[in-house]
């Protein structure tokens, strides 16, 4: 069963892939989601667009089946939530498939309302809705003081 209806659906790598490198990371209590506000000319379909991932890493193919039925399920109560041209792409924790399922439920529906509240203060603040141009990493902390005149930075034993 899918997602939503296909309109709702993120499906090819590409959309993905976007998301991932122009869209925003933030951090749930099980959950770890990606968005982007899609630009008014590629808004192709009006409402959101909502992916989901669960690599290998989170266990066997019962347990990640299991997880993508919970999540699907899920997604599917929260959607209403969130109207805007957005890109959602959520992972799972592993701790989701022994999550009680009411509780799963409110943390997509948190998340969902979120993004739909940043999307409403960009699109109102005249913001623009996707990042243009490569995403650049940010340098987190102080710089790294330069290393005196011929010192090679490599510490040597004596």
């Amino acid at each position: 069963m899918p997602i939503a209806p296909n309109s709702h659906r993120l499906a090819k790598h590409a959309d993905y892939q976007h998301v991932y490198h122009s869209g925003r990371r933030q951090f749930g209590k099980q959950i770890t989601y990606f968005y982007l506000l899609r630009p008014s000319d590629r808004a192709a379909a009006a409402g959101p667009r909502v992916g989901l991932t669960v690599p290998k890493a989170l266990g066997k193919a019962v347990d990640r089946n299991r997880i993508k039925r919970r999540m699907r399920a899920a997604i599917r109560s929260a959607l209403p939530r969130l109207t805007a041209a957005v890109d959602v792409v959520l992972h799972p924790r592993r701790s989701v498939i022994d999550l009680e399922f009411v509780q799963l439920q409110r943390e997509v529906a948190t998340l969902f309302a979120g993004v739909q509240a940043r999307c409403d203060h960009a699109t109102h603040s005249g913001l623009p809705e996707a990042p243009t141009g490569s995403r650049q990493p940010t340098r987190r902390g102080p710089a790294a003081p330069p290393h005196p005149a011929g010192s090679t930075g490599l510490a040597t034993g004596s």
